[in-house]
């Protein structure tokens, strides 16, 4: 019996994953509207494939990815997400995702890429090749180098979150997320914090 586990905080999306699911034949499907239940689930549960969103209250998909390898669960994973393929999709790719599909597109898509991956297969989109203006170029290059966490702080700051507030979702200390916002403004040669939402907002990442 093939089992699934939709991961997204929007229940209108989950819905309407799980008809796409059970089209392909999923008799058994859960749901999780953060990171948090999805470990709970992964923990009592071997699942066969897992719907993950990379946007959600209380931890991001990459998080969970992350998780997901770290703990060697052997379910196959497909992102489903609002984010640009053109930063996140050869990220997913190296934790280990087997699929990435915009939910700008088709239903129809997202069900091509699950019997694509339960067949075996993978299902990415085709990234545009020199299609980009040198600055921004360069740009997803220094994306490119950070590490998952610094991302997600990265998105968080652009959000315009504190680093109380990021502190106490990703359980870090509020020292911890100061460092990690002092090497970003390094990192992305921005002159400071405010600068931030800018370069995330020019580069999709919100």
């Amino acid at each position: 019996m093939k089992k699934a586990l939709i991961v997204d905080d929007h229940p209108v999306v989950r819905a309407a994953v799980t008809l796409v699911l059970e089209r392909e034949g999923f008799k058994l499907i859960f749901e999780a509207s953060s990171v948090g239940e999805a470990l709970s689930i992964l923990r009592e549960h071997a699942v066969d494939l897992v719907i993950l969103d990379l946007v959600m209250p209380g931890g991001d998909g990459l998080e969970l990815l992350d998780r997901i390898r770290a703990n060697g669960w052997l379910c196959l994973v497909l992102v489903f997400t609002s984010l640009d393929p053109l930063f996140f999709q050869e990220r997913c790719m190296r934790a280990r995702a087997m699929a990435y599909v915009a939910k700008t597109r088709s239903l129809q898509q997202l069900q091509k890429a699950v019997h694509a991956v339960m067949a075996g297969y993978t299902f990415f989109a085709r990234l545009p090749a020199g299609s980009q203006d040198p600055r921004q170029r360069s740009e997803k290059e220094m994306i490119d180098k950070l590490s998952n966490r610094e991302l997600t702080i990265l998105r968080y700051l652009a959000q315009g979150m504190s680093n109380k507030a990021i502190a106490e979702l990703t359980h870090l200390s509020h020292k911890t997320v100061s460092t990690y916002k002092t090497r970003l403004i390094e990192k992305l040669g921005v002159n400071a914090a405010v600068h931030l939402r800018d370069f995330a907002k020019r580069n999709h990442l919100i």
